[in-house]
Parts: C-alpha cells; structure tokens; sequence
C-alpha cells in the first residue's frame, strides 16, 4: 500500500497543480479508510434467548446489499444433552465462522448437529465454519442445493462483495428424514411441506413451544419466489397453522420463527404470507386473462400494506418476473383458440 501511495504521489508532484496533489492524497486516503473497512468486517450477530437454550439470530430485514452484508436471514441454534444443534448457517464463510464463535461464547457446550430448512444460500453458504458435524437436509433440498450452488455463490458475490470472500459451497452430508427426531433431552417434531421450494422443513422444539418456520411463512416482507408454485403453498401454510394447533396447542405455541422478518409469539407470519400469496395469485390470472404484458402488472396499484413491507421494491418485481409467464401460458392454454 505504501508502495501505491508513493507512486501516486510522485506522479502528482510532477503536474503543475495543487489541485492534482489534493486529489491524489484523498484518493490515498480513500483507499486506506476501503482496505479498513474489508479487514474489519463484522456482521455484529446477537443470541436472542427465545426460551431456555433457544437461540434466534436475527438478520436485516431487508434484500441482500453490501450494507448488511447479504445477511437477511434468522438463524439459531439449540442446547441439548448431545450438543447444540444448529439451525441454517447464513450467507457467506464469514457468517458462518461468526455464527459459530457467537455460540461458542453463548454456551459451553459444543456443536454436534447442523440442519437447513431449506435449499436457498443463506440457509447453507455458512456451511464451511461447519465442516467438522453432521449437516443435516432433505433428499429434495441436497439435490437442489447441489444443482445451484454456483449461481448462488456468483449471485451473492455480485449482490455483497468483499463479504462473501472464501466462501465456496460445502453440502449438506446427512439425510434428514421428516418425524420424531429425539436429540439429547430435546424432542422434535420435523415436518416438510412445499411450495416455497420444494421441500420446506419446519422445526419445532414440542418442549419449549418454539417453531422454526423456515421460508414458508415472511413476517413484514414480501416473500421471495424463485422456486414457488403458489397453490402448493398456499396449501401448505393451512396445513402448517393445523400442525401448529395440533402439536403445540393453546399456550405451548410461544414463538414462531420464520427465515425473514421478526419473530412472532403468534402465527401471524403465516398469516401475513397466505394473504399476500393470495392477493398475487388472484391478481396475475386476473392480469393474465385480461391480456396485460409484464410491464403493466408491474405497473399495476398494490395494496398499501404490502407495499409497505420490507422489500417490496425488489421482490415485488422479481415476484411478477418469477411467476407471471406461467400464468400466461396458462391462460393461453384455457382460451378457447387454443383448442
């Protein structure tokens, strides 16, 4: 670096301004105050004790920037008498690697089990400060995980920068099979559902009355799309909020965790989610039926409550982008000049 700045500033003494020099030294500076800052980088990660030894680590909510550092996800992690288990391992290497000190620094005990809810980079790019447990998916989700690591760690990349240096896919390794899973003193209650992706799983501790929801249910955000088929979940989020009632009934169910958006002691986000889901599958059949192009959907007036959720600039858009194209071929497919 020192070597830089001389050359530099060699080369603006040889011009006949100050003007020059100036601009030299603050672009020195500049470059000095950026290595600081990529050196530096701290995604500041708390434990949030949601009941005894139940951890929440809460992300932005928000779309991946450089600002949060693509850190848009609620993880956690839980003590049990066979170690802690922990659930999602964030965006990047760095995370991952800050995850697993934060834990370490919580609790004395070590980690022995990883699971992701789901095939989606932030639930898995943190698998390297991991590598040494068991980490856990579904058959579904290992096989999409597999099949788009790359872009996901190209897109990433692109989205935060110096964040995501080092990081490079690690697999899950351990099959995980929906049921009754009894980890040391703990039990519980595995369940996968689709439609969000292909297979979404959601953890609950029948103990402490904790659900991890995963990506089938947004609390204050537009929902991401990139694998959704709406019907299925749609679905899927009434027979969630039925499994919910049924396996941690009345005052058993104390919060519910969903992958983006702030925790709930309620089954609001899925609330939240199927009234958003529906409106947007209403709106593009409507659309789709009336012959509207994309830029007009777009275009088109949403309800003030969902433009005020986290998001909504982006994932709004990707949503149309995403889905439409299916509603107009289906469209096409039911119009009578088609048969």
């Amino acid at each position: 670096m020192a070597t830089v700045w001389r050359l530099k500033l060699n080369k603006a003494l040889n011009t006949p301004t100050l003007g020059h020099i100036a601009g030299v030294l603050l672009l020195c500076l500049a470059s000095l105050v950026g290595a600081q800052d990529r050196s530096s980088l701290d995604y500041q990660l708390k434990a949030r004790a949601l009941a005894p030894g139940i951890y929440v680590v809460e992300g932005h909510n928000a779309d991946f920037s450089p600002a949060n550092g693509c850190n848009i996800i609620n993880t956690g992690f839980i003590e049990t008498d066979a170690g802690v288990l922990v659930i999602n391992t964030g965006p990047s290497r760095l995370y991952g690697e800050q995850l697993r000190a934060l834990i370490a620094r919580t609790t004395p005990k070590p980690v022995t089990q990883v699971i992701h809810l789901n095939l989606h980079p932030d639930y898995f790019l943190g698998n390297q400060a991991f590598a040494d447990v068991p980490r856990r998916a579904t058959a579904e989700t290992m096989e999409g995980m597999a099949r788009e690591s790359s872009s996901y760690e190209a897109n990433l990349y692109k989205a935060c920068g110096d964040w995501m240096k080092g990081t490079e896919t690690l697999a899950p390794n351990t099959l995980q099979t929906p049921g009754r899973w009894t980890l040391g003193n703990r039990q519980f209650e595995l369940r996968t559902y689709q439609g969000h992706t292909p297979s979404d799983l959601v953890l609950m501790d029948l103990s402490s009355g904790v659900a991890f929801v995963g990506g089938l249910a947004f609390a204050n955000r537009i929902p991401t799309t990139p694998h959704a088929k709406l019907p299925f979940w749609l679905a899927s989020l009434k027979q969630l909020e039925i499994d919910l009632a049924t396996l941690l009934p009345g005052t058993r169910l104390n919060y519910v965790v969903p992958s983006h958006g702030p925790v709930r002691t309620d089954t609001s986000p899925l609330k939240q989610t199927h009234e958003y889901l529906t409106w947007l599958d209403t709106t593009l059949s409507t659309d789709a039926q009336s012959g509207l192009e994309m830029v007009e959907v777009l275009q088109s007036p949403v309800p003030a409550v969902f433009r005020s959720w986290a998001a909504f600039n982006t994932e709004f858009t990707r949503n149309v982008t995403h889905l439409y194209p299916q509603y107009e071929i289906q469209s096409l497919l039911a119009s009578p000049k088609a048969r």
